[in-house]
């Protein structure tokens, strides 16, 4: 594994990669409150098979730069121009939660640059079930990662204890996410333009739903989803293909919730490996 940093515009972009740049690319991308470091135990093992890029998003952990928007479309479109910098081709873009909602932007937006999306366990801004997931009550911090300012006010100096419940409610064994990792990932959100910038992306949904509006996507898209995070897998495929999708495919993987790199690894490269283009 190699860890570098590459200039993004006004930004720099952490960027953990393993394998030839020659081979088919897949970039790996985390979601809230999670750095690139969730993605550690599998890289080297599908650098074997792919150029692989784990990604801190903008401003989070190494990265350092504010983003133009916190709209998944323009994430979407920074995290494919550093791959194509470093010289990646045959693109597959994977990612869970708010990285998931990348993921999907990049077919959504960016289809002619990319081979194939990934979206993991994430709910995608305007797609079923979006509007039954924002007002169910138990994902009460969509509503209020969105308000201004007051998360960052709140949560500031009590990282460790606010993320640990979402560690612990979203894995289906939360004994997986290690203290040492869950410290990781704390420390990647320390600096406040890290915690607004995570907050932030909850703050575009608006944006994203709308960008998301119905059209034709033709690139091949893998839904996964962990068996213990909320919801039927079902649902998510019905919204994508709604949404356009034609080529659609659906993977359950079993006692697993969020966190798939870590509390189901081998089904996890599993599943890319079986997806993605060699």
């Amino acid at each position: 594994m190699l860890v570098q940093t590459l200039e993004a515009g006004d930004m720099q972009l952490a960027v953990s990669t393993a394998g030839d740049p020659r081979r088919p690319a897949l970039i790996l991308l985390h979601g809230w409150p999670h750095s690139r470091k969730i993605y550690d135990g599998v890289l080297d093992e599908l650098g074997t098979r792919y150029f692989t890029l784990a990604f801190d998003l903008p401003e989070i952990g190494e990265s350092r730069g504010t983003p133009p928007s916190a709209e998944k479309k323009v994430l979407a479109d920074i995290v494919i121009s550093a791959a194509e910098a470093l010289g990646a081709k045959s693109i597959v873009v994977a990612g869970f939660d708010v990285g998931g909602m990348i993921a999907f932007a990049a077919a959504r937006h960016h289809g002619g640059r990319i081979v194939g999306p990934v979206p993991m366990n994430t709910v995608i801004p305007g797609l079923h079930p979006w509007t039954q997931a924002v007002a169910n009550p138990g994902i009460w911090h969509f509503a209020f990662h969105a308000v201004p300012e007051l998360p960052e006010l709140l949560v500031t100096g009590h990282q460790r204890a606010y993320f640990d419940f979402f560690f612990d409610l979203l894995a289906g064994r939360p004994e997986a996410l290690t203290n040492e990792m869950r410290e990781t990932l704390t420390q990647a959100y320390a600096r406040p333009e890290a915690l607004k910038a995570g907050f932030d992306w909850y703050r575009a949904f608006k944006q994203d739903a709308e960008a998301n509006a119905p059209a034709r996507i033709e690139v091949p898209i893998l839904y996964i989803r962990g068996d213990a995070d909320f919801g039927s897998i079902d649902d998510y495929l019905e919204g994508l293909r709604m949404s356009g999708a034609k080529n659609l495919q659906g993977h359950m993987i079993a006692n697993c919730g969020e966190f798939l790199p870590i509390e189901a690894p081998a089904e996890f490269v599993k599943a890319l490996v079986e997806f993605a283009p060699r």
